[in-house]
């Protein structure tokens, strides 16, 4: 009778879990569920493989495997293929590498650049590196940065002074980027509660400075700051063309940051404040250890966005005269040894501000998770 009500061995609801089949698990089942579930995917797959095998084999062999990476110019970067542009001649970007990284920073002082990018890169990690041993003093570090590039670049006090007229290329996107991202934040926290405030005049100016920056191209006023401004001054006196376009940028961004940073504080609960408000907390106290440290975690990925589409309108500089990478690779083409090269700069730098706002992006993300509380609904 025990035979009867056992299967291979094993009594009644002792049978162990079966695994599932193969064909609904592991890469498999993944492909059969999200490419070949239906007639249409199946199409649908059938066809974006046709076309990233017409697409991607094609592009690797000129970007990669058909490339030249020595020459003297275009003719001997050509001379070296089977036939004109068969591939990439990223001997173009190699020979003008200097050139687009430093622009006409005097060559003996680059020295200053590299060690202001190497400061940069460790204010970074010390911002947003949270298990770094004397945090507090690597956030002082990172306050202190811009200040500290700034001598480094420009010079004086011990170094050798620089114009600013000679810094262009990736030298001169980084400073206008990371400039803007720096002080605009600041600013555009202090712009939203000034917007939220209860004094009406203090709520007015903020209101008609947002609204009016908010309303005007960044173009229009980056040609406000290089022509109209040098009006208001005193007769005689100058004003650096590129502290004007870093002031004009710093503001464009920061009027975008204070509505973002509005946001922030509105998606709050009433309860967040009348908390604050029991334990007797002063609004600077409440506003610091209660309200915008919530408000800034809800607002994150509009900030980063703001910060993406700062660093990019850098290259906007270029209508004004100022040589950003963009500008000085264009101008880089109009030499007779490299015309005809434009797709290989374009990638290029392309390529260099996916790099930036990708990694920006990507930290977004992490920091989102990281201070995910689960109270979401």
């Amino acid at each position: 009778m025990a035979q009867n009500h056992t299967t291979h061995g094993y009594a009644p609801g002792a049978h162990p879990d079966l695994p599932p089949p193969v064909r609904t698990t592991g890469p498999i089942g993944w492909i059969r569920a999200n490419l070949l579930s239906s007639p249409l995917n199946i199409t649908l797959t059938l066809l974006s493989a046709w076309l990233l095998w017409s697409i991607v084999p094609p592009a690797l062999n000129w970007a990669l495997f058909d490339a030249i990476w020595s020459a003297t110019d275009r003719k001997d970067c050509w001379a070296q293929m089977d036939e004109p542009r068969a591939g990439a001649c990223w001997a173009f970007i190699r020979g003008s590498f200097r050139l687009f990284i430093y622009g006409w920073y005097p060559e003996p002082e680059r020295w200053r650049v590299n060690v202001a990018f190497i400061l940069l890169l460790l204010a970074i990690v010390g911002v947003l590196r949270d298990n770094l041993p004397g945090k507090k003093y690597w956030l002082w570090f990172a306050v202190a940065f811009p200040f500290i590039g700034a001598w480094l670049i420009v010079g004086g006090f011990g170094l050798t002074p620089v114009g600013t007229q000679k810094l262009g290329g990736i030298l001169l996107t980084v400073i206008i980027g990371v400039t803007g991202i720096t002080f605009s934040l600041p600013l555009g926290i202090a712009l939203a509660l000034g917007r939220r405030s209860e004094l009406p005049a203090l709520r007015a100016a903020c209101v008609i400075f947002i609204e009016f920056i908010r309303g005007v191209p960044l173009i229009t006023l980056l040609f406000v700051a290089s022509t109209m401004l040098t009006y208001f001054l005193p007769p005689g006196s100058t004003f650096d063309l590129l502290m004007r376009v870093l002031i004009m940028v710093t503001l464009f961004s920061a009027a975008y940051i204070a509505e973002v940073v509005r946001g922030g504080l509105q998606g709050l609960s009433s309860g967040q404040y009348e908390a604050a408000d029991s334990l007797g907390l002063t609004y600077w106290k409440a506003h610091r250890l209660i309200i915008l440290p919530q408000a800034l975690k809800i607002s994150i990925p509009g900030i980063v966005n703001t910060f993406i589409g700062l660093y990019k309108d850098s290259v906007l500089v270029l209508i004004i005269g100022m040589m950003d990478i963009l500008g000085l690779g264009r101008a880089r083409l109009n030499d007779p040894d490299w015309l005809g090269l434009a797709p290989e700069l374009y990638l290029f730098i392309a390529l260099f501000f996916f790099l930036c706002c990708f990694s920006m992006a990507r930290y977004s993300l992490s920091l989102e998770k990281k201070l995910e509380t689960g109270h979401a609904q």
